[in-house]
């Protein structure tokens, strides 16, 4: 009689520790996701890199009202703004800035289309991975500017030697970006998903790269930085009237002309291009990424 009245109770307990135990794991696959209000934004995005760049003119301006050095080498924070303004009212400023995100872009787009396939070849043949594997890691750590000598002679003061200088810089770092994504997806997704015919093309587009995505982005994000790097360094060195006036010619027509303020304006106006693209492109969709798999909460 005492079985008889356990058995149901023990039984009774155990569906409610399964049900517990489900409600338990649907509550980890759930990630809420949030929008951040403007204000925490504010705070907490906005205030700190504008702050710190307040920081940089106060002791820029310090430095400058001290005197520690001549004023042909540190201007004042106000002649590279009136070069900045100079530009912007001769109808010169977009011009020159969007000669080289123009071309930066279409390189990186170019080095996306070739690193991506080739990074997938790399991670997934052994053989092909034994033989370009190092090949990729060397050219990854090689300077840009290496290349512009020889692309010069190749190709001759074009944009195509431009192009070329993009694609060696940004190809190494997409492909070993997305080869470390695919080396870190669990063994069980692509069991699961050849159980469930995904092989070949397919597996490859609906399990390798949805799994190695935050790894990829993170190898985009270098391949930009590279891109851009080495299409500055390009520019700086193989100027040419025909190539149309860029970012780094003007950086080298100021060092030319000893325009120490405008030399210091071609390199803020470089470093908040890369800044700028990173923050409106890479790091959104980072963020998106993240969130989708529960790593970031905003």
């Amino acid at each position: 009689m005492a079985g008889t009245e356990t058995a149901p109770a023990g039984g009774r307990r155990a569906e409610g520790d399964l049900a517990g135990l489900e409600a338990g794991l649907d509550a980890l696959d759930s990630v809420q996701v949030r929008r951040t209000p403007l204000r925490q934004v504010l705070l907490h995005k906005v205030l700190p890199p504008v702050t710190a760049a307040l920081l940089v003119l106060a002791v820029w301006k310090l430095l400058v009202l001290a005197g520690v050095t001549d004023d042909y080498k540190l201007p004042d924070p106000s002649a590279v703004w009136g070069g900045l303004r100079e530009l912007w009212l001769n109808g010169t400023l977009l011009d020159i800035v969007w000669t080289s995100v123009s071309r930066g872009l279409l390189g990186f787009v170019a080095a996306l289309a070739i690193g991506t396939p080739l990074g997938l070849l790399v991670a997934r043949v052994p053989l092909v991975r034994a033989a370009l594997g190092p090949i990729l890691s060397g050219l990854q750590s090689l300077p840009s500017v290496a290349w512009v000598p020889a692309a010069v002679i190749w190709l001759g003061i074009t944009d195509a030697a431009m192009y070329a200088v993009i694609l060696l810089g940004a190809v190494p770092s997409i492909a070993n970006g997305l080869v470390s994504g695919i080396d870190q997806v669990p063994p069980l997704y692509l069991r699961a998903g050849r159980t469930m015919g995904a092989t070949g093309a397919r597996g490859a587009r609906h399990v390798l790269l949805p799994a190695a995505l935050p790894g990829y982005i993170a190898g985009l994000k270098q391949g930009w930085a590279f891109s851009w790097r080495s299409l500055m360094a390009a520019e700086l060195i193989a100027s040419s009237p025909d190539l149309g006036l860029g970012l780094g010619q003007y950086l080298e027509n100021a060092r030319t002309d000893s325009d120490m303020p405008g030399v210091l304006l071609g390199i803020l106006l470089i470093l908040f291009v890369g800044i700028a693209i990173d923050l409106i492109v890479f790091s959104p969709l980072e963020r998106r990424v993240l969130r989708t798999r529960g790593l970031a909460v905003r």
